[in-house]
């Protein structure tokens, strides 16, 4: 269909996008909406009042301070009169916002050398469209590059009457009344082109709830397959390896970590497949469950394989599960990509024979030339780090092992059974006895000097730092120190009489795990780096960490980025250095404030959304556009009630009532069936 305004070049802009048809572009929602009918006059605003304005810019530019900071102002005026508006730390804004844009503002006035406005938020309306604003509901859309959100409203907004016609209803009329949500041509109305925040709203909890029910529906009938036809391995409960290697450790279990093995050990001695989830804190003892398990498998005569990210990871898996098997008389074995053919050719050769054997291993395990002779249980550490495909391959080895996926990136519960609804739950929540608590601060851009003298007092005692940044090199765009360009600046400055050491992502696989391995052994005082160090080795002597821009993390980020400190005796500390916005500031302290992984996890997904706490999307697992299911909590139960009575009566989906409901799905989420299998 051809779209009037639409030529080449934004439709390069719209494909970047994921536009390409008509229908892409309806359910292209605003994610944001700014409320123009309830805008003051400049002359009306008063200290201390939360105020919108809109106002033309007269005059701007970005004024340094004593202390380091840049701050973008500008003035912006109508027909009442003048106000300042100041961003601190966002001298980027020069570049974007030209003298004669017209800007809707919303923010709190105060007094500095007179009114000044500090925005909340802030729309640029471009050139002279203060009268068309005034008084709307403004939509704001996701954007690209050459493809403002102001262009993409237009577009939509002269489209949208043509459109919606050919927009029919999907979903049932018992659904839409059981939800208490409108019919997809209201939905998408309300949401383009809201006469109120009421109504933009209204048309939001219908795209939301049929997106959180399609989930449901697939991965209720996912588990019902699942159940049906995952017949598994019948393990037995011997008492043997898990009895010695219980007596073995040298500490205590958790009550957690006791609970889950039960849960575990009751699938793997059932005659059904185990696909269990488990989740646990950085630190709360993930790897010993899994060696438990592994012993459970290894006592009934089948092999056990755990893969892990990275070799370096899976090196640190080896040492501590040799350690722990020693009493024992079992030694596991490591598989990786590095190995040497002959190296290769003996492992292979030990998994074909079907003794009893451990395999701790990467992505090397998941090969076509890997054959496992009787794999009964496959572990999968760090799962959101591999690909479905991965995890996939990965149960498909043997004769149906069962299967754990763990995961150190900690998701609230009714969160977790959305996303993973396919897979069993298992919840470690407990700190094991004797872990460090990890000293955690803010501190503004003053404090550098003492915060570096702090870090080198730290190596003077012998031990190790970090110092993480959220970009590698330096950028136009934006105004942010970068790893490369401070490691110059650091080694040859503070920590000249260090062993300094650079790693980020575009390094080559080989030389970022020498420079982890040298970290690991002591040779690098000094670690700078990205955030590749967030799923990391055990580093006990590394007490410090310091975060550059902690602005730019997710809390859950930050979180994991703290634990790769405090992995031994000594008091560790993490220090976030920069100059932070009032509300930033509010959202960090709910990170210095709590060292609870699950506790964070949901602040960050209330606070910032799923993206940035689940990354990338995978390929193949249907993704929420709309909805949140935090958030969405009560849609959310209204969807799985609605699915589960909906599969109560057609779990083929093939009464003719949802037809049209049923190639929706399709169309969206046409290898989900499948893939949900996997998580």
């Amino acid at each position: 269909m051809y779209l009037k305004g639409v030529g080449p070049v934004r439709a390069e802009g719209l494909r970047r996008l994921g536009i390409v048809t008509a229908g892409d572009l309806l359910y292209h929602i605003p994610h944001r909406y700014e409320d123009a009918s309830t805008v003051a006059t400049i002359a009306s605003l008063e200290t201390g009042m939360q105020g919108t304005i809109i106002g033309t810019v007269v005059s701007k530019g970005v004024l340094p301070t004593r202390k380091g900071l840049r701050i973008f102002q500008a003035v912006l005026k109508d027909d009442t009169g003048m106000i300042e508006v100041a961003w601190p730390g966002q001298p980027f804004l020069d570049r974007t916002i030209e003298k004669g844009h017209v800007l809707l503002v919303s923010g709190v006035v105060r007094f500095f050398h007179g009114r000044q406005l500090q925005p909340k938020e802030y729309v640029n309306l471009g050139e002279d469209d203060s009268g068309t604003a005034h008084g709307r509901v403004l939509s704001v859309y996701p954007a690209t590059e050459g493809l403002s959100f102001k262009i993409i409203r237009g577009i939509i907004d002269a489209h949208l009457d043509s459109l919606l016609p050919l927009v029919t209803e999907y979903l049932p009329r018992e659904v839409l009344a059981a939800a208490g949500v409108v019919s997809i041509g209201d939905a998408l109305r309300m949401v383009h082109r809201p006469a109120s925040l009421a109504q933009a709203l209204e048309g939001r909890a219908r795209l939301a709830f049929e997106e959180l029910l399609f989930v449901q529906l697939l991965q209720q009938r996912a588990k019902a397959l699942a159940r049906e036809t995952r017949r598994g391995i019948r393990f037995e409960n011997r008492r043997d390896l898990t009895t010695k290697l219980r007596e073995s450790l040298p500490f205590q279990l958790t009550g957690a970590q006791g609970r889950v093995l039960r849960e575990i050990f009751a699938d793997m001695c059932s005659d059904r497949r185990m696909q269990r989830l488990l989740q646990g804190d950085v630190g709360s003892g993930k790897t010993v469950v899994a060696l438990f398990a592994a012993m459970l498998a290894m006592e009934n005569g089948f092999q056990a394989a755990i893969m892990a990210p990275t070799e370096l990871l899976a090196e640190q898996h080896l040492r501590s599960m040799t350690r722990m098997l020693e009493p024992l008389g079992i030694a596991p074995i490591l598989m990786t990509g590095s190995l040497k053919t002959r190296e290769r050719r003996e492992i292979a050769a030990r998994i074909a024979d079907p003794a009893p054997v451990l395999v701790v291993g990467t992505h090397a395990l998941v090969q076509n030339a890997t054959e496992f002779a009787q794999l009964g249980l496959a572990v999968v550490d760090e799962q959101h780090r591999f690909g479905v495909e991965q995890r996939k391959a990965m149960g498909a080895k043997g004769e149906a092992p069962d299967v754990l996926l763990m995961t150190a990136t900690p998701i609230p519960r009714s969160l977790a059974l959305t996303l993973y609804g396919d897979l069993d739950l298992s919840v470690l929540n407990e700190r094991p006895p004797g872990r460090q608590v990890i000293t955690t601060a803010l501190r503004p851009e003053s404090a550098r000097e003492r915060v570096l003298e702090f870090l080198n007092r730290q190596i003077e005692q012998g031990r190790q730092a970090y110092v993480v940044y959220p970009v590698i090199e330096e950028s136009e765009k934006t105004d942010l120190k970068a790893a490369t360009t401070e490691f110059e600046v650091l080694s040859t400055g503070v920590f000249k009489d260090r062993r300094t050491a650079l790693l980020h992502g575009r390094l080559p696989a080989e030389e970022k795990d020498d420079i982890m391995r040298r970290f690991r052994d002591g040779d690098v005082d000094v670690l700078v780096a990205t955030t590749v160090i967030e799923v990391g080795i055990d580093v006990p002597n590394a007490t410090v960490m310091l975060i550059e821009h902690p602005e730019r993390f997710g809390l859950s980020q930050l979180h994991q980025l703290r634990g790769r400190v405090g992995r031994g005796a000594a008091a560790s500390f993490c220090i976030l250095l920069g100059h932070v916005s009032p509300e930033t500031r509010k959202r960090l302290d709910v990170f210095v404030d709590s060292d609870d992984g699950f506790e964070i996890a949901r602040a960050d997904l209330q606070l910032r959304g799923m993206g940035d706490l689940f990354g990338e999307r995978q390929s193949g697992v249907p993704t929420f556009r709309v909805a949140d299911p935090l958030r969405d909590e009560q849609l959310n139960e209204r969807a799985r009630e609605v699915a589960d009575r909906i599969l109560t009566t057609d779990p083929e989906l093939d009464a003719p009532a949802h037809a049209a409901m049923r190639r929706v799905m399709g169309e969206r989420y046409s290898r989900s069936f499948e893939l949900f299998r996997v998580g």
